[in-house]
């Protein structure tokens, strides 16, 4: 992977954009406001969809602070807990309803067929 220059606009939206040498697919690494807007939940961590709500919080994980978690907690936000950084924090968005499903594979080479 390469680093590729990024335009003004796309320094506001992005940290950096790769490509990958051998496919030449960029590879776009976005920054962490981003992950506050959107119609679903995300951890404001790693960005991931797959999140659990919690009723009450656990004294076990940490609570995700900061001024944005502090708004969404006084806007009535739902509790939701990260397996996978193992943090909770406020969000007043509903879960995703279900999984995302992965980017489509490129089709098999014609002539590389097994059967």
């Amino acid at each position: 992977m390469r680093r590729v220059h990024r335009t003004l606009i796309e320094h506001f939206s992005y940290l950096g954009i790769f490509q990958c040498c051998v496919c030449e697919r960029e590879q776009h690494l976005a920054r962490p406001y981003r992950l506050h807007l959107g119609p679903h939940a995300r951890c404001p961590k790693c960005g991931t969809f797959r999140l659990k709500r919690l009723g009450e919080p656990d004294v076990v994980d940490r609570i995700q602070g900061g001024l944005w978690n502090l708004i969404e907690r006084l806007a009535h936000g739902n509790l939701y807990h990260c397996r996978f950084c193992r943090v909770q924090f406020y969000d007043r968005r509903p879960l995703v309803s279900r999984p995302l499903e992965p980017p489509s594979q490129p089709e098999a080479v014609a002539g590389n067929t097994s059967a």
